[in-house]
């Protein structure tokens, strides 16, 4: 109960301070003063804060626990103070942030805090995250070289305490056709219009041909268009972005790849980090999830999961359909259950 209480407060707190993404300091801060108060030998590079269990022992595999602390910013049709906790007549705790990802940083850490305290055959750390709505440099991957290896990692997102074992990646494209200009009147010229639509409609038609029963088929859709500079201009320059949704079949690079195959244009992507996963049904965290009727899912959300090079699972309270929504919100009856589920999951958990 006390770990409930705490986890309530320490979230209120969250709330309170802006935390966007690239400008969490305020929100680090305040963590990592609260947790050193608490005792804590807590870590800090950048806005990102870890803190590992004592008594780390080298032959024993290490598990991370991981959240993130920055929000995106609030959109317009918000009712209340995005920055003001409120509890309504039901028990709603509104604020932003606090489905995604703050009710998961505060119940990982009073896991953490709980499951440190026994002798666990794993290493344990804590690390509290920066930049994940952006996948930022400084985020998780600039902390992986001030960590042991990990064998295993739980990621803290709203998915309603049901484990995400598979999560699509993400290929953004920047694609340019290129033609001809010339006189709209006369016949000369190359319309780089016609030509990307050409591309356009493979992008719209093609489908990769193994498909997940967890995460389904790749996914492209061409979500931005710009050419021309003026009606009697015959435009020479055609550019589309592509959002390419990835299963776990697939790397980045290999779609990338069998899309150059198939267009004129020139597609360059904008990163090729942000690869699918996948976590095997076999898994010791998986078995134990199934047998407290916990059924696993497939995510089509992209998380920092995408930028662990080690095997992960997604879980958390909330509920995704809240996330970067007005008037976000999370019920204390889920952070409770959360707090207990990560505990019953992880406790003497055997990872080799």
């Amino acid at each position: 109960m006390e770990a409930f209480y705490e986890a309530i407060d320490l979230l209120k707190g969250m709330i309170s301070r802006p935390s966007f993404s690239c400008g969490e300091a305020d929100v680090a801060d305040y963590l990592q003063a609260q947790w050193q108060a608490a005792g804590q030998a807590v870590r800090r590079k950048g806005n990102n804060l870890w803190i590992p269990a004592p008594a780390f022992d080298a032959a024993k595999p290490t598990l991370l626990l991981n959240s993130h602390i920055d929000t995106v910013k609030p959109v317009a049709g918000w009712t209340k103070d995005p920055f003001t906790p409120e509890e309504d007549a039901e028990g709603r705790l509104y604020g932003l942030g606090s489905n995604d990802a703050g009710a998961s940083v505060v119940t990982l850490y009073e896991a953490f805090r709980l499951l440190s305290v026994r002798e666990q055959p794993y290493n344990l750390i804590f690390l509290a995250s920066a930049e994940e709505e952006v996948s930022g440099s400084n985020g998780v991957e600039s902390v992986w070289p001030e960590l042991p290896p990990v064998a295993f990692g739980v990621v803290g997102e709203p998915t309603g305490l049901c484990p995400a074992i598979a999560e699509k990646g993400l290929l953004v494209l920047d694609c340019l056709s290129r033609g001809v200009s010339g006189h709209a009147a006369r016949a000369g010229g190359v319309n780089a219009i016609a030509l990307a639509m050409e591309d356009i409609r493979w992008f719209h038609t093609y489908l990769f041909p193994q498909q997940s029963d967890l995460l389904g088929a790749v996914k492209m859709t061409v979500t931005m268009i710009q050419a021309g500079t003026q009606h009697n201009v015959v435009p020479d320059e055609c550019r589309f972005t592509v959002d390419i949704r990835v299963n776990e079949f697939y790397s980045n690079q290999a779609i990338c790849d069998e899309i150059r195959q198939h267009v004129r244009c020139e597609a360059t992507p904008r990163s090729l980090r942000l690869n699918s996963s996948r976590l095997d049904t076999a898994h010791p965290f998986v078995q134990r999830a199934v047998m407290l009727g916990k059924e696993p899912f497939g995510s089509p959300t992209l998380s920092d999961q995408a930028l662990m090079p080690f095997p992960t699972v997604k879980i958390g309270p909330g509920n995704s359909a809240r996330s970067h929504t007005a008037d976000e919100w999370i019920h204390p009856a889920e952070i409770r259950e959360a707090i207990d589920l990560y505990v019953r999951l992880l406790d003497k958990l055997q990872l080799n």
